[in-house]
């Protein structure tokens, strides 16, 4: 089992991250990644990136250090209505969008509220893919989601930094959204949410899960090349 691409990392722009672009490539090319995904934190998020900083990753190469370079962004999910924290006309571009709850930009409501929240989101066509949604602040209907994210071919991801720092308590949750996936068919991806380099291409308590649970290979994305073609917006 070899993942070839990392959907989920954040740089320097995003705030409380602690490497570059550069160094974040160069450890996915050191590990064999052949892609990586820059999905730095959008504009809500204190301390994170101006609307510019979007708009101008056309600026980077589509390859660097033999790693194709997918350009997006970790958006905020600002409101139970679905509302993300950056235009469409912005998000279009992007070849990545993860949309996300976090408590700095949304307060957890109720379990309706927070399911209510990511079907919207999902509604919105340039999402791809619904960041960490077994943390356990932002209790969820794991039914409705998975069922939606699968009519709606939309990304679910098994975080891997919420089973070790980020938000702990989501194991549970995470397995039940991983098995009701598999139930659907609906298709995963992994993602390591690195924070500094190291970090990248860092799969190994979320691969654990999917182990325990028996995935089937053809529902995770990161290991087939050849779904790569979905982020390709441009």
């Amino acid at each position: 089992m070899e993942y070839i691409i990392d959907t989920h990392t954040h740089t320097i722009a995003s705030g409380h991250a602690y490497s570059t672009l550069i160094e974040n490539v160069k450890a996915a090319s050191a590990k064999g990644l052949k892609a990586l995904a820059v999905t730095d934190h959008g504009v809500a998020m204190p301390g994170g990136p101006h609307m510019f900083y979007f708009g101008n990753l056309k600026v980077i190469p589509k390859e660097i250090e033999g790693v194709r370079i997918f350009k997006g962004i970790e958006a905020n999910i600002m409101d139970y209505e679905g509302k993300l924290d950056m235009p469409d006309s912005i998000l279009k571009r992007l070849d990545v969008v993860i949309a996300s709850l976090h408590d700095v930009c949304i307060k957890p409501g109720t379990k309706e509220e927070n399911t209510k929240a990511i079907l919207k989101a999902m509604d919105n066509k340039n999402v791809d893919i619904i960041g960490h949604p077994g943390n356990p602040a932002f209790e969820i209907d794991i039914d409705a989601v998975v069922k939606r994210a699968k009519e709606k071919d939309v990304l679910i991801e098994i975080n891997n930094s919420s089973f070790r720092t980020s938000r702990i308590g989501s194991y549970d949750n995470c397995y039940k959204i991983a098995k009701k996936a598999k139930e659907v068919g609906a298709t995963m991806v992994i993602g390591s949410d690195a924070h500094i380099c190291y970090d990248i291409g860092n799969f190994e308590k979320a691969h654990e899960l999917i182990q325990k649970l028996q995935i089937p290979d053809d529902l995770i994305l990161n290991l087939w090349p050849e779904k790569l073609k979905r982020f390709c917006k441009l």
